[in-house]
């Protein structure tokens, strides 16, 4: 490589003399260092807060110690084992310490002289990736109906009653003129309801119009909703807004929040008056649209944070629609997967029709940040490396997971103080006699199994079979126990006390 004559070396940076261990422990990546062995040499602190863990209590342990993962199924221990990198993989994986994380990670090797002597692995947390990036609509290859949308009241999955009845209220809603404000987390279906509600209204012929406020930098905003007059800036041309365009039809506003608090007073007006001004003019248009607006939190908490304008709200929120998170729709978890592998059996040319007992456990207890996108995303990702087989294991999941179970003993202790309150027996310690012939007879797996099948069963005694009560006093969901009962094999009426004569 040649330089410039001119150059000034004197003045380049000595790479050598960085620190860059204090550099890679201020990423927002999780970063883990490891050595041939897979023992941690260092551990950032984005590392330690997606996983939950201490860093000063994992550097020195092999991943494979931290991680309910084997050398097959870590990615770390796989670079190591064929000195090649994995790169961008979507990693669902379980730390020792019961905490489920969803990242997308990429594992590199490192080199001395040709020679592997260790690997450093970069983890994006998928919660962090959707809270710090603008969503776009992320839709699928279906046919456009005509009107600008791709979907109705009828591709919503879900009968689960709370969640019928969310759909109800959209569907009342749609028949008003009113303005109706989604309020949902990231992932949950805004754009597939505020479709919905268009189709579901008098305006369904007329072109649907939505925009991301996120997505579009602020100063361009005011112009891309409300239009710009010829000579009111450098380079401005005669163009409608999105008002204009959506006249006698909706207009979706999706992240209101996003918009500048200044642009939601100009907006508060349109509300009002019915009527816009283009930018640089005096002229006022009447328009006739119907507003569907999106947030992503509690708008009376944006309120009090300064982000939305309490009189924006109440003219923008006149009907609430509240989207329930995925981790409150577990009722309706196997629909979702059914729909999901339908789809992807389609598009992907498989022929998956199953999901373990392993892999709906383990879906059961995540807390879904990405809801219904997130998953749908790893469902996706599974049946890739699914291939030709019918059932989707922990395998599946690039690369897969082993020996998961959902509850460990540190979530059983933290029940106990609560079975305590609640008058809950504790559960007694399951003891498994030691064969001095088979060093191996004692499996921590076994005994956690056994712990929690005995934990599960006081907790019953207590409630009468009240699995709603039950569920409460262990700290899991109702769902999750039915499925736990029917795991065990337990039969609920065996615990419903009978009156004594």
């Amino acid at each position: 490589m040649s330089f410039p004559e001119d150059l000034n070396f004197s003045g380049l940076l000595d790479i050598k003399n960085i620190d860059f261990l204090s550099v890679l422990n201020l990423l927002d990546d999780g970063v883990i260092i490891a050595d041939i062995k897979g023992t941690i040499l260092f551990y950032n602190i984005a590392q330690s807060i997606i996983d939950g863990l201490v860093p000063e209590e994992v550097i020195g342990l092999k991943v494979t110690d931290i991680y309910e993962l084997n050398n097959r199924t870590s990615m770390i221990m796989q670079v190591i084992y064929r000195h090649a990198a994995i790169k961008n993989r979507a990693f669902f994986y379980r730390t020792r310490s019961g905490k489920v994380a969803n990242t997308i990670t990429s594992v590199y090797p490192l080199f001395n002289e040709k020679i592997v002597n260790g690997v450093i692995c970069f983890v994006k947390d998928y919660e962090l990736l959707y809270r710090s990036t603008p969503m776009t609509t992320i839709t699928e290859s279906r046919p456009d109906l005509g009107n600008g949308t791709q979907y109705t009241f009828a591709d919503l999955i879900g009968s689960d009653p709370a969640f019928q009845r969310v759909v109800g209220t959209a569907r009342k809603a749609a028949s008003s003129s009113s303005p109706i404000m989604i309020q949902g987390e990231t992932g949950t279906g805004k754009e597939l309801f505020a479709q919905s509600i268009h189709n579901h209204s008098q305006r369904r012929k007329k072109k649907y119009v939505g925009i991301n406020c996120g997505a579009i930098p602020h100063d361009l905003l005011e112009g891309i909703l409300f239009g710009t007059t010829k000579g009111a800036f450098t380079g401005a041309l005669d163009k409608p807004g999105l008002f204009e365009i959506a006249h006698d039809s909706t207009l979706f506003l999706d992240e209101i929040l996003a918009m500048p608090v200044d642009l939601q007073a100009k907006l508060l007006r349109v509300l009002q008056e019915k009527r816009i001004r283009r930018v640089g003019s005096a002229k006022e248009i009447p328009v006739d649209v119907k507003i569907i607006s999106s947030v992503s939190q509690d708008p009376r908490t944006a309120i009090r944070e300064n982000r939305l304008r309490m009189d924006l709200f109440y003219r923008l929120g006149v009907v609430m629609v509240k989207l329930p998170p995925l981790r409150e729709r577990q009722d309706n978890m196997n629909e979702l997967i059914s729909h999901f592998i339908q789809k992807y059996n389609n598009s992907l040319g498989t022929n998956v029709n199953y999901i373990s007992e392993e892999v709906l456990e383990l879906f059961t207890t995540y807390k879904w940040p990405g809801n219904v996108r997130e998953l749908e995303h790893l469902i996706e990702g599974a049946m890739n490396m699914a291939g030709k087989e019918e059932t989707i294991g922990t395998e599946h999941f690039t690369p897969g997971m082993d020996c998961l179970e959902p509850l460990d003993f540190n979530s059983l202790t933290t029940a106990f103080p609560m079975m305590k309150t609640h008058g809950i027996p504790m559960p007694e310690e399951p003891v498994q006699a030691l064969d001095s012939d088979r060093p191996n007879s004692f499996s921590f797996s076994q005994t956690q199994t056994d712990w929690e099948k005995s934990t599960i069963r006081s907790a019953l005694t207590a409630t009468g079979g009240n699995v709603t009560t039950a569920a409460k006093n262990l700290g899991i969901s109702r769902q999750l126990l039915h499925y736990k009962i029917k795991k065990n094999k337990f039969c609920r009426t065996d615990f419903i006390r009978r009156p004594t004569i």
